[in-house]
């Protein structure tokens, strides 16, 4: 890099860390997916164990995460995690799955929601109403929006990480003001007598059928219930580890990083289990299960405000949606700006503009946020992203054992919490929650994990090359990656393994 090359600008307090843990968080999964959830569990004590599990594996992940930002307090996040405890292989497999699917998919999910909610203030962008029909693939308004703001909040970031960070922190301050606002007036509008109903059977787990009626469930199946419904509650509370992404712009980072994701995930884990009690303090459990298009908030929302609770939940919705997209937006480009760092991704990410951000970076990663919007369902995207999350979650907790060992005398400004039992426990939930999730969603499961292992190829392709170009050098991947980049490869042909 040249001595007067832009580089990156520690901006970011303790507050404004938080707020991007939680912004990135809090999205639209809470005000959608309990509906499945209840399907899936048939139960109100279900309900809240579905996100009290997931509240505890966020935590968890999040407490033993603290050690390795500690450890690694710079741009990446999770890439430079799994790179340091294994190899640049399981990096790169990583950047490519987040790249692919995990980053790109979450944005588009959390935009289609956007664009959603948005009809019901201007039912011009409904998604029912098609904008272009090619015969074979039809584009809706919804997507279109939902197209647009991802573009919007793209430029927006463009212009440095202080413009981010103001729209970040004022957006997710004000829909966790509304969140509790929504609780406030939730606890007025409490009914006695649907409480009762909900919880007059609460620890029965069984499917809840959109006619009315229940069923039951072998042991086997009731687990495999359990990790369908976690795909909703687990999404709706990941992207908390964005905050690292962007540790090369946060103050005081080796401290900083690991409070902001202990708070945040904190803060939102507590947010989530009261809300979805008060959605079983208003609605009967029937009337979850079964809310318009999976949107309990809007059911919720007519009991508690009357009429006028449709367009208040809609708003809230938007800013939090809006905030969301902004932090995943913002975080994201940092893990591509490392990967290109090290050889590893198009040249051009890994330079930064005059605002000393990494424009090409987060434009290319417009381009495939754009591309999912218009590929599949919400509901879709969910099970795709949830089953590779948690996977790559796994092996970067299992990493700590790893650097333990490996680098037993390097500095650790925290250890992770509850060592080395919580980690343990966090793998072996997670390791079932995918093996059940192969077994009964396997749709779109399988086609996660494929592109996930798409990238092995590719990384040899990269390395392979330039290692042979380097005339066998064995200087390590690092270098033979950047020399790949600045050899006769074109970028195109790194990414697309020609």
């Amino acid at each position: 890099m040249q001595a007067n090359a832009p580089a990156f600008k520690p901006a970011l307090s303790l507050l404004d860390a938080t707020m991007l843990v939680a912004g990135s968080m809090i999205g639209s999964g809470i005000f959608i997916v309990s509906a499945d959830i209840t399907r899936n569990v048939g139960s109100s004590g279900w309900l809240l164990l579905v996100w009290l599990l997931t509240g505890f594996m966020t935590l968890t992940a999040a407490l033993s995460y603290g050690e390795l930002s500690g450890m690694f307090p710079r741009a990446g996040g999770q890439y430079v995690y799994l790179k340091e405890a294994y190899n640049p292989l399981i990096g790169f497999l990583y950047g490519w799955s987040f790249f692919s699917v995990i980053q790109t998919a979450t944005i588009a999910a959390v935009g289609v929601a956007f664009a959603k909610f948005a009809a019901y203030l201007i039912p011009a962008f409904s998604e029912d109403i098609v904008a272009g029909d090619l015969g074979f693939f039809t584009v809706s308004r919804a997507q279109l929006l939902s197209i647009a703001v991802i573009v919007l909040l793209t430029f927006i970031n463009t212009r440095g990480v202080k413009t981010g960070k103001t729209l970040q922190t004022s957006f997710t301050l004000t829909k966790l003001v509304s969140l509790f606002g929504l609780l406030i007036f939730g606890l007025l509008a409490f009914d006695s007598n649907t409480w009762a109903l909900n919880w007059s059977n609460a620890w029965r787990l069984q499917p809840l059928q959109t006619g009315g009626g229940v069923g039951d469930y072998t042991l086997f199946a009731a687990m495999g219930a359990i990790a369908a419904a976690m795909v909703g509650s687990i999404f709706s509370s990941d992207s908390w580890h964005n905050v690292a992404f962007v540790a090369g712009e946060i103050k005081h980072p080796k401290r900083n990083i690991g409070l902001s994701l202990f708070a945040g995930t904190l803060i939102v884990t507590l947010l989530y289990l009261a809300t979805n009690i008060i959605y079983t303090a208003v609605l009967p459990l029937q009337e979850i299960a079964t809310a318009d298009k999976d949107r309990v908030a809007v059911a919720a929302s007519q009991v508690i405000f009357g009429p006028a609770g449709t367009i208040i939940i809609a708003l809230m919705i938007m800013v939090s949606t809006f905030g969301c997209n902004n932090g995943l937006i913002m975080a994201g480009a940092r893990v591509y700006y490392t990967m290109a760092s090290d050889g590893l991704f198009f040249k051009r990410a890994g330079e930064l503009n005059k605002a000393a951000v990494p424009a090409f970076a987060l434009w290319i990663q417009c381009v495939f946020a754009c591309c999912w919007s218009l590929s599949g369902k919400y509901g879709d995207l969910l099970d795709m992203i949830s089953f590779v999350v948690v996977g790559f979650y796994m092996l970067t907790i299992a990493g700590i054992f790893i650097l333990r060992k490996k680098r037993p005398d390097a500095e650790r400004p925290y250890r992770a919490f509850g060592y080395p039992v919580l980690p343990i426990l966090y793998i072996l939930m997670g390791l079932a929650f995918c093996i059940l999730l192969i077994i009964y969603k396997p749709r779109f499961t399988w086609p996660g994990l494929l592109i996930a292992l798409a990238g092995i190829p590719v990384y040899y392709l990269v390395i392979g090359r330039g290692h042979r170009k380097a005339g066998g050098s064995t200087t390590g991947h690092k270098a033979a990656g950047s020399r790949v980049i600045n050899s006769g490869l074109t970028n195109d042909s790194v990414m697309a393994g020609k």
